[in-house]
């Protein structure tokens, strides 16, 4: 394991909190918007981060050509997982909950990731990591207990235990990506963060297009009252407003802070 300096870690903290800073808008979302389902809110967010990074990409194309075939496939396999699946699951467990269960369950993460590199590199003592293992534990008790007590019919239990388990999915995928990310960056020191964001955007952009239209259409099809008068919905401008602000600032700024992040921290 490569040593890191104070000043690398300095960096690496500084990035990766303003990059859950950054991921903060993504909770309010779904609150905004809430005759938005979950599948358009995910495609319309990461449609809008795929053309927000298309001038960077142009910026940075002589970088993106010298990627290979198989770095092409794994910035793939993280967009899947780290953007959609996170994202589709994430939105939908905070209409079906409410924002501070998914919340907590994903403000699990940093421990939760820690163990999960832990178990491979060893990097930290458990005796380091059971402190926070507790204090967070305690926590999501604690929460429960005050929802739980506000919740009377059983459809919203099952609502409330259905949106707690769409966090926990998106929790196992977004501790799957940054250990995966954070090791090929560290496999490619010659590519920059900006690079590896862009093209996590490239690689996004056709995939969120498909599920965009297959969204719309879906909607459509099923005569759903709320895109019954406008195409995207009853807030349009709201809707791409919001996208375009959270495909910048969440997703490719983010990424950017994440990867600048994951290069200058150890992951566990």
């Amino acid at each position: 394991m490569t040593t890191m300096t104070q000043q690398q870690l300095t960096i690496g903290v500084a990035a990766a909190l303003a990059a859950g800073l950054m991921w903060g808008l993504v909770f309010v979302a779904p609150l905004l918007l809430p005759d938005y389902p979950a599948p358009l809110l995910t495609f319309g967010r990461y449609l809008a981060f795929g053309l927000v990074t298309l001038p960077i990409a142009w910026w940075q194309r002589a970088a993106l050509r010298r990627l290979t075939r198989a770095d092409w496939w794994t910035a793939v396999k993280l967009s899947l997982v780290g953007n959609i699946i996170y994202y589709l699951t994430l939105s939908a467990a905070i209409q079906l909950a409410g924002a501070p269960l998914p919340t907590l369950i994903i403000g699990t993460l940093p421990v939760v990731i820690a163990v999960c590199s832990n178990l491979g590199d060893r990097q930290f003592s458990w005796a380091r990591l059971l402190p926070s293992l507790l204090l967070i534990g305690a926590g999501l008790l604690c929460v429960n207990a005050d929802q739980l007590a506000r919740l009377n019919a059983d459809d919203a239990v099952t609502a409330y235990a259905s949106g707690a388990a769409l966090a926990i999915v998106a929790n196992a995928a977004w501790t799957w990506y940054p250990i995966h990310n954070a090791r090929w960056l560290r496999a490619h020191p010659a590519h920059t963060s900006t690079t590896w964001a862009s093209a996590q955007g490239m690689a996004t952009l056709p995939i969120a297009l498909v599920g965009l239209i297959a969204s719309v259409g879906y909607l459509k099809a099923t005569g759903d009252a709320r895109f019954s008068e406008s195409l995207w919905g009853p807030q349009p401008m709201k809707f791409w407003l919001l996208m375009l602000v959270i495909g910048f600032c969440a997703s490719w700024l983010g990424t950017l802070l994440w990867n600048i992040a994951s290069k200058n921290t150890p992951t566990g």
